[in-house]
């Protein structure tokens, strides 16, 4: 096996070029640390996502994956290190920041139509936009609407359309404020393959017109492989950051891992074999049993 460096130093020097990046950078983190009592989900993180960057956050249950997403959200706090996001300190609120959460069944009862949830996307923090506000909101939201291609149940209660019509919505609510990052908690669970593709269709599709970093977690690397520009792993405390052909390797997985993991192409999807077998819960690569 060839010898890998020790996880948490070669990806930061790669990561950060300079410390001037982090007033470029949509998202940029340095010697960050977050643990709860003496479990230490990750330390020494220094990352910067550029704009216009995808970068898929990978990793098993626990490792740490939404957390990073909470930090960057200003809703969990780092033991140590320093975090900024959109151009300013990570804070709950901030604006420049969209979020997909993942799909869950919204009540069949609930009273908000499709607009209204996305709607909530521009001020759902606040109690409203005003009178004068009013006519620029619609517009906003019919935008995203049509962006996502939601208008034909615009006006539909959320709770009697598909899994699927959901998440466009979702969607379109991270969108509608013209986030310079967005923030995906996996957004795929749950969706059918037609939809997987769906919204990391327009997930990409924003990112490329607008130029917005896109900070993805999933268990499912496959549907997002062609669009990731790097990975961030997390296993265990440990982590590299690095390009996929840089991360997802036998030798990078094994050294994170500590113990054998080998790593395949199938029909251009990744396959891990050997991390099964040390109770790793991991399904961003399809195991081989």
């Amino acid at each position: 096996m060839t010898p890998t460096p020790p996880a948490g130093s070669a990806e930061r020097s790669s990561a950060a070029s300079s410390a001037s990046s982090t007033t470029t950078a949509a998202v940029a983190l340095r010697g960050a640390r977050v643990a709860f009592g003496k479990r230490v989900l990750w330390e020494g993180l220094d990352l910067d996502v550029r704009p216009g960057e995808f970068l898929a956050v990978l990793g098993p249950n626990g490792s740490g994956k939404t957390t990073l997403l909470r930090v960057l959200l200003g809703l969990q706090q780092l033991d140590a290190g320093e975090v900024r996001i959109a151009g300013g300190p990570a804070r709950r609120g901030a604006g420049g920041i969209g979020y997909i959460p993942q799909q869950k069944a919204l009540a069949e009862d609930m009273p908000l139509r499709g607009a209204d949830l996305v709607g909530l996307g521009l001020d759902g923090h606040r109690f409203g936009p005003g009178l004068r506000g009013r006519a620029e909101r619609r517009r906003k939201v019919a935008a995203a609407l049509e962006a996502v291609g939601a208008t034909s149940y615009a006006r539909s209660p959320v709770g009697r359309l598909s899994g699927g019509e959901q998440q466009r919505l979702r969607v379109a609510q991270a969108l509608v404020g013209d986030p310079r990052v967005l923030l995906c908690d996996e957004p795929l669970l749950s969706l059918d393959l037609a939809h997987q593709r769906t919204v990391s269709r327009l997930i990409d599709e924003r990112r490329r017109a607008a130029d917005t970093a896109v900070v993805f977690v999933t268990h499912e690397i496959n549907p997002v492989l062609p669009l990731v520009d790097r990975v961030l792993y997390l296993v265990g405390g440990r982590f590299r950051v690095g390009t996929p052909d840089e991360v997802m390797t036998s030798a990078t997985l094994s050294a994170l891992y500590r113990t054998d993991v080998e790593v395949v192409r199938v029909q251009g999807r990744l396959v891990v074999v050997g991390a099964e077998d040390q109770h790793v819960h991991h399904d961003a690569l399809e195991s081989v049993t």
